[in-house]
């Protein structure tokens, strides 16, 4: 492997880790918070990369879509949570887990009946469609450069909303302890309402930022929800901190799992493996995960 090519996987990696990050950091509030196990995240990714598609086709401007989306799908989070899953919140796991996988099939016949079945090719903004040298001989996208730095800009933003706001506040309060939370007269439904359509934005805001890369299609958040299940594994339910440092390496080891076996002659198989042989390892030395979330 060439210098060259360590570096533009290296990036792809730090990339594919920053949008693993948007998907984690909402999923881990809700599970860390609600004790809610949502497998419908991945169809709120889903979903904000459809309104981004259609808001592109309306205003024929990114820039413009990516606010619009963002925001529909925050409202989409709002609706979900009040209308589906507020009752589940007392129930059993498996309970959870069957209700948000009828929302899985929901969504993507609802794709199906407004978008059709046929995937959609979103192109990157012209603004963000050149290259860039970061040293001579090796260019680099400048829209996953840009990924790159919004999801560096959101981890920002989400350490400063959590640990320096009352909302912050009353989000930590939450995950350590929520019925002292509920007993000291916060509304807590309020709360959990807030958190999960946050989780709604932050999964979207993904979903539009890779729209461009790959492509938008039903079912396209499947995938990235086992990655995203792995991350907050592997950082510890309930960390944002966890979420963030697990997804960079989740998004570096994924990346050349997929690299190396090609370069070495090693089996195809092992970029499948990668990432999960990851995840025992950690939990083998640490069952609780990198930062200590809940067991």
């Amino acid at each position: 492997m060439t210098a060259l090519l360590f570096l533009e996987q290296t990036l792809n990696g730090l990339q594919l880790g920053v949008t693993l990050f948007l998907m984690a950091a909402g999923l881990t509030l809700v599970f860390g918070i609600m004790n809610m196990v949502n497998l419908a995240h991945g169809s709120l990714y889903m979903m904000g990369a459809f309104f981004a598609a259609t808001f592109v086709g309306w205003t024929g401007s990114f820039f413009l879509a990516l606010p619009l989306a963002v925001a529909a799908t925050f409202v989409l989070g709002l609706a979900v949570e009040t209308l589906a899953l507020r009752t589940l919140y007392g129930r059993d796991h498996l309970d959870q887990v069957l209700a948000t996988f009828g929302l899985i099939l929901f969504f993507n016949e609802l794709v199906k009946i407004v978008w059709g079945p046929v995937s959609i090719f979103m192109d990157v903004p012209k603004a963000l469609s050149g290259r860039v040298e970061l040293i001579p001989g090796a260019p680099y996208p400048v829209y996953r450069l840009a990924v790159l730095a919004v999801g560096l800009a959101v981890a920002a933003g989400l350490w400063w909303l959590i640990a320096r706001t009352r909302t912050g506040m009353l989000i930590r309060a939450g995950a350590s302890n929520r019925e002292m939370v509920g007993a000291l007269g916060v509304d807590i439904k309020r709360l959990y309402t807030l958190v999960f359509a946050l989780g709604a934005a932050l999964a979207a805001l993904a979903g539009v930022m890779a729209g461009p890369i790959y492509v938008v299609e039903i079912g396209m958040g499947d995938s990235m929800l086992i990655k995203t299940f792995v991350v907050i594994v592997i950082g510890g339910i309930g960390s944002i901190r966890g979420a963030f440092v697990a997804a960079l390496i989740v998004g570096t080891v994924d990346t050349f799992g997929r690299v190396l076996p090609a370069q070495f002659g090693l089996p195809a198989a092992i970029a499948e493996m990668a990432i999960y042989i990851l995840m025992a390892a950690v939990l083998f030395w640490k069952p609780a995960g990198l930062f200590g979330g809940r067991a």
